[in-house]
């Protein structure tokens, strides 16, 4: 190779590597560091809380200001790409876990958001409201209680009414009370646990379905237990198969309207739920111990797959059920 050929090779590599820096230097620097080649990041082992946890015990439905340690729903993690603007979501469990979570990721994406939620959790509800509205985006707190089928028709209605429409549900709000023995189980405790997992969500969707057009979507959150049950938590292990069932049918029935229906089954996450009767006080110190990463998961890292199943470019996607268990249990 002759020494002028070497040098316009040497000309090219170096005018693409300043062009490259360049483009690189215009980004901004969160963006930057994000497409930094290399970039170590932590393992899903090392990124969250490992057990034990100190013990700790809250009535339902509890809080997350009083969690120790608090969950981490994306507050200061979560970037959105613009991939929900315009659309307008109807979260129930709102205020907290999951529900938290999905409100911060889609506010972030461009979507306006109602989060419904019981009056006991106005405290938490405030604090996603306020994360909302610092998006630059519309939020809408409905407080009551799903048991009541009147009251998830206002719910429906109100948000209609306030966001302009609807084009995503998330049926998110969940009861679950562990119990070693069936005979613990009461009868108003199964009421209670069927009416808030299974008629709540029945009832919601068959109030939003006339507001919903071509390309909406429903998402409910199911369980792990609804698949594979579990000795302490029967009747919400029930009811979780049944959320299951329930979105494989409706997206058969929903189909020619072109709204899908999808269904998300977490394993263990660190909520409220779980210290506010959702497991027995024995267990929430080691609560997630037995995954294979060796921790529960934390509700930011489910919210990407909510915003997944509610944008526009998932549109072959349904009657789905989606696990979300850090590796399996060992």
């Amino acid at each position: 190779m002759s020494d002028r050929t070497k040098a316009e090779i040497t000309r090219r590599q170096l005018g693409g590597g300043i062009a490259a820096l360049g483009a690189a230097s215009v980004l901004p620097a969160a963006a930057a560091a994000q497409v930094t080649p290399g970039t170590r990041r932590a393992s899903a082992k090392a990124k969250h809380p490992k057990p034990p946890f100190p013990q700790q015990r809250q009535p339902w439905p509890g809080l997350t200001s009083e969690m120790d340690p608090r969950p981490d729903h994306g507050e200061t993690s979560y970037r959105g790409a613009g991939r929900l603007a315009g659309r307008r979501a109807l979260i129930t469990g709102g205020d907290s876990g999951f529900g938290r979570a999905i409100a911060i990721a889609y506010a972030r994406e461009g979507a306006d958001v109602a989060i419904n939620y019981l009056p006991v959790e106005e405290s938490d509800a405030r604090e996603v409201v306020a994360l909302i509205r610092k998006e630059g985006r519309k939020a809408v707190a409905i407080p009551g209680d799903l048991r009541d089928e009147r009251f998830c028709e206002r719910l429906v209605a109100t948000a209609v009414r306030e966001l302009g429409g609807l084009d995503i549900l998330v049926n998110n709000a969940g009861r679950q009370k562990a119990v070693r023995t069936l005979g613990e189980l009461t009868t108003e405790d199964f009421d209670w646990t069927m009416k808030t997992n299974v008629y709540a969500p029945f009832w919601v969707t068959k109030a939003a379905l006339p507001h919903m057009a071509e390309g909406a979507a429903i998402i409910i959150t199911s369980s792990i237990a609804g698949q594979i049950g579990s000795a302490l938590f029967f009747d919400y292990s029930q009811t979780k198969a049944a959320n299951i069932a329930f979105a494989q049918s409706l997206a058969k029935q929903l189909a020619p309207r072109g709204i899908r229906v999808n269904a998300v089954a977490p394993g263990p996450y660190w909520t409220p739920l779980q210290i506010s009767g959702g497991q027995t006080p024995e267990r929430v110190p080691n609560f997630g111990a037995t995954t294979a990463y060796g921790r529960p998961g934390q509700p930011a890292e489910i919210a990407s797959l909510y915003v997944q199943l509610a944008a526009d470019d998932d549109s072959f996607t349904s009657g789905m059920t989606y696990n979300t268990n850090g590796g399996g249990y060992v």
